[in-house]
């Protein structure tokens, strides 16, 4: 069998142990070693350039190259050993990697706890705090003020947009280049998600990294919102509204990618999604996704989850199956 056999095999047994288990909760956790990489650099490339706005922008630049130099060579170095010491301890250790970029399963505990607790115990105001304290763990946004409608809103986002920086771009990443391919692909996502904000300390420090995170995510986040239209004809959801509000609403974002999947889910749902958030105190405008066609509820967030995971499923078969017909194009099958 052939190494790119034996990847394939990996990614399909990595995306298996997500699903059964999602990530551990774990300061160790590889991706919060990443993150701790990204701090450390952070520091270390500020004091090297002056604190001026092309100053900033290039100590970005260097610790976001550096990175990911670091975060895609580990894996690099320990899958080159692992497949030298015999081939299926190299299997093992990448589907083991490859667990570790996924998140599918935790983005669906973390959020279904969120209508946990807004049901749960309690008078109406304990339910609402509960939920806002829920949805806390997995957003960026403020959620002190939020209302219910505004919490159950925010759950249904994050499901949306992670599934595609979370499962369908994680997936293509690995079936084309392995267990390190997705680390190379995560510590792009994770430092847009540290450096990214538009606010004083990181306007011109994150813009680097920001824009690389946009390219990395162009091509996945345009795949992973059509495989969430096929989803929700699957689920039973309105996949023909959901590609009228993909293709009238995907671009009514910041970022050319985060509003892709989030439309999908809208016109899927008959919701209206995104609007004014506020951000470390700051009330940022944004424009509304979706049409206002009935009030979300909390089952939408299990309807999501639902779709996300159907989605995930496709991307991996479509992704794998690709891969499979051009190994066998090529004669390395």
């Amino acid at each position: 069998m052939s190494y790119w056999m034996g990847s394939l095999l990996a990614v399909a047994a990595g995306f298996v142990l997500d699903l059964m288990f999602g990530d551990p909760n774990s300061a160790y956790h590889p991706i919060c070693l990443i993150g701790y990489l990204i701090a450390w650099m952070e520091k270390q490339t500020r004091r090297l350039f002056p604190k001026t706005e092309k100053g900033e922008r290039l100590a970005g630049a260097v610790c976001a190259l550096l990175v990911v130099l670091v975060s895609t060579g580990g894996p690099v170095l320990l899958l080159v050993l692992s497949y030298r010491v015999a081939f299926w301890l190299g299997v093992a250790v990448e589907a083991v990697l490859c667990f570790f970029v996924l998140a599918a399963k935790t983005l669906k505990k973390e959020s279904m706890n969120v209508g946990l607790a807004l049901q749960t115990g309690g008078s109406a105001e304990e339910r609402l705090q509960a939920g806002r304290k829920a949805v806390a763990r997995i957003v960026g946004r403020d959620t002190q003020k939020l209302s219910e409608k505004g919490v159950i809103k925010a759950a249904v986002e994050t499901v949306a947009e992670n599934y595609s920086d979370g499962v369908a771009a994680p997936l293509l990443f690995l079936i084309l280049g392995g267990g390190a391919a997705g680390f190379f692909y995560k510590s792009i996502n994770t430092m847009d998600s540290m450096l990214g904000y538009k606010n004083e300390k990181y306007r011109n420090f994150g813009w680097f990294p920001a824009h690389l995170d946009d390219v990395a995510n162009y091509l996945p986040a345009r795949l992973a919102a059509l495989f969430l239209i096929a989803a929700a004809a699957v689920c039973g959801q309105d996949a023909r509204g959901a590609w009228k509000i993909f293709k009238r609403d995907r671009y009514k974002h910041a970022s050319p990618n985060s509003a892709q999947t989030e439309a999908v889910a809208a016109g899927a749902l008959h919701v209206q999604l995104a609007g004014d958030a506020w951000y470390f105190g700051e009330l940022h405008k944004k424009p509304f996704i979706g049409d206002d066609l009935r009030q979300i509820e909390i089952e939408d967030i299990g309807r999501i989850n639902r779709m996300m995971y159907v989605a995930a499923v496709l991307a991996l078969l479509v992704f794998g199956g690709l891969k499979v017909a051009v190994l066998a194009a090529v004669g390395i099958l």
